[in-house]
């Protein structure tokens, strides 16, 4: 019989140990959250967590450590760990900053103790960051993926269920593209109500102000949470990703990876949809676009290009 799967969350904080929390009550990995000792340990998220086991129903064994050790023989890597821009840092400092953080630091000792792992990258600018781990790593592009879609893709299907009244699991719609308010693309012309056209069901009006308030969500966050960002959609998203490779699923979900001619891309990591099983990204599909979403997510793309260049991926 073979063991259980295990699962290294990279990064202990708000939103590392609400992953660890979703991902333990589905009781199919052991968990270990990777953090420094002052972080990980003092604040005790892992025995929290399996405090509530007996009632959970779960037998997820959860591990807080500040030892890449105790992370070896992984199946999949999340890293959600970045470094914080401090007082008089340039934006191409913070950028480097955190390819560091993500590259060299957390994906690279992360494969250096599980070297068949799948790593998903959290952390931002996330497309970029996709690029540092494959730097550090030099792993196939099946074995590197973004979340950003996945993120952006609940929230746009969630203000079109809030403004139709259907409820959210009967909507499709996806975000393609990069993963900031400037380079997302909510695909409008693929959006689906219950099999429905979104265009057929709401004005111009309606459906532009929902993308506005898409392209918008995480700073909509900031501004209600006032001392931090999201951390709880974002931690289902991911763990949807997750269970979907940890369970070969076979699921089609918008997520980064490199493309390889899709959209006429080559060689950037830009958010499509994906088919997500053991094989981590096992297929990459061009979803039909209207001309306007294609020119939008290749202009993403170049993006995500010109801040390659500046950490030298």
């Amino acid at each position: 019989m073979a063991g259980r799967k295990k699962v290294t969350i990279v990064g202990g904080g708000q939103t590392g140990g609400i992953m660890a929390y979703r991902l333990a009550e589905k009781n199919i990995c052991d968990i270990v959250i990777k953090d420094v000792e002052a972080f990980a340990q003092h604040h005790g998220k892992a025995l929290d967590i399996y405090q509530g086991s007996s009632f959970a129903g779960f037998e997820t064994k959860l591990t807080a450590t500040d030892d890449w050790e105790a992370t070896a023989g992984s199946d999949v890597v999340v890293i959600t760990s970045g470094a914080p821009r401090k007082p008089g840092m340039t934006r191409e400092e913070l950028l480097q900053g955190n390819a560091d953080v993500v590259g060299d630091y957390a994906a690279k000792n992360a494969i250096a103790m599980s070297p068949d792992a799948i790593i998903i990258v959290f952390a931002n600018p996330m497309d970029v960051m996709c690029h540092a781990a494959l730097k550090a790593t030099g792993l196939p592009r099946e074995r590197i993926i973004g979340q950003g879609g996945m993120l952006d893709s609940s929230r746009f299907r969630t203000f079109i269920a809030m403004e139709t009244g259907i409820a959210p699991r009967d909507v499709h719609a996806y975000v393609l593209g990069g993963h900031t308010d400037a380079t997302m693309v909510p695909i409008v012309s693929q959006a689906r109500v219950g099999g429905i056209p979104l265009e057929s069901l709401l004005s111009k009006d309606k459906i532009e102000a929902i993308v506005k308030r898409t392209m918008n969500g995480g700073a909509e966050l900031v501004g209600l949470y006032k001392t931090g960002s999201a951390f709880l959609a974002p931690s289902v998203a991911t763990m949807t990703m997750v269970e979907s490779i940890l369970l070969d699923q076979k699921r089609l979900l918008p997520c980064a990876v490199k493309l390889d001619g899709q959209y006429g891309i080559n060689g950037v990591f830009c958010g499509t949809m994906v088919k997500l099983g053991a094989g981590g990204a096992e297929q990459v599909y061009e979803m039909p676009v209207s001309a306007e979403e294609k020119t939008k997510i290749v202009a993403a793309a170049k993006g995500t290009e010109e801040l390659k260049a500046v950490i030298g991926a």
